[in-house]
């Protein structure tokens, strides 16, 4: 796109945010970066707007409404928060919903981000789509970017299954391109072999489907996913 003088920007919001609330603000020196890492950056959902207060990523395991920041380190994985004059005061005739949403004093997305050095946030997943395992996060949404990386496989989608050793596990749904094949042992073997993708990472199971269930506007539907995982393909089949 850069080649064709068309310059992305990266930004995020919610609903309840009035649209993007943060955006991802690039720097100069930025130029001087290797490719993948200035695009790196550059897909970082970034810093809040003007018009609102920094946001703010806090552990996930809040108790007593008390917020606790993660560390600007890129790894510690936390919540993301909101405040500022873009933000909704609440829910429609919806007190209850209400504290939820403003738990804390902050409004709280639902969506999973760690929080780099220069203040960026980078998104993970939905706090649902996690999934834990022996221990471990595993954001369904990086591991997914890494299996599209293959050579044959067109889409992704990945959701939880139970493991009886880790609680749970990733199983890949994926679609293949036009004339190619993919077994689950080659698969897997690919995802181990992966040099970017951690041990824990690696999907106990594949499954190749024609076609992933979608909303209206093209995202994956993960609620649909993880009905599949649980052995329901009623789910999504209309």
């Amino acid at each position: 796109m850069t080649g064709f003088n068309l310059h992305p920007v990266h930004v995020y919001g919610l609903t309840e945010t009035y649209g993007p609330i943060t955006k991802g603000y690039q720097l100069g020196a930025w130029q001087q970066l290797p490719d993948k890492e200035r695009y790196g950056r550059m897909a970082r959902q970034g810093h809040g707007f003007v018009t609102s207060l920094p946001v703010r990523v806090v552990k996930t395991d809040q108790s007593e409404g008390v917020l606790i920041d993660v560390k600007k380190d890129g790894k510690e994985i936390g919540e993301i928060l909101f405040l500022g004059n873009i933000s909704a005061r609440g829910y429609y005739k919806d007190e209850k919903a209400t504290r939820k949403l403003f738990a804390g004093g902050w409004q709280h997305s639902g969506d999973l981000a760690v929080w780099h050095p220069d203040n960026a946030i980078q998104i993970l997943d939905r706090a649902k789509d996690i999934i834990i395992s022996g221990g471990e996060n595993i954001s369904s949404v990086a591991l997914e970017s890494i299996i599209v990386t293959h050579p044959d496989i067109l889409e992704c989608g990945v959701a939880g299954i139970a493991h009886e050793k880790w609680g749970e596990s990733p199983k890949a749904f994926i679609t293949v391109k036009a004339g190619k094949n993919l077994s689950q042992e080659t698969f897997i073997q690919w995802c181990r072999d992966h040099p970017g993708m951690s041990r824990f990472m690696v999907p106990t199971e594949c499954e190749v489907v024609n076609e992933l269930p979608k909303t209206s506007t093209g995202k994956i539907r993960k609620n649909i996913l993880r009905q599949w995982a649980k052995g329901d393909r009623s789910a999504g089949s209309e």
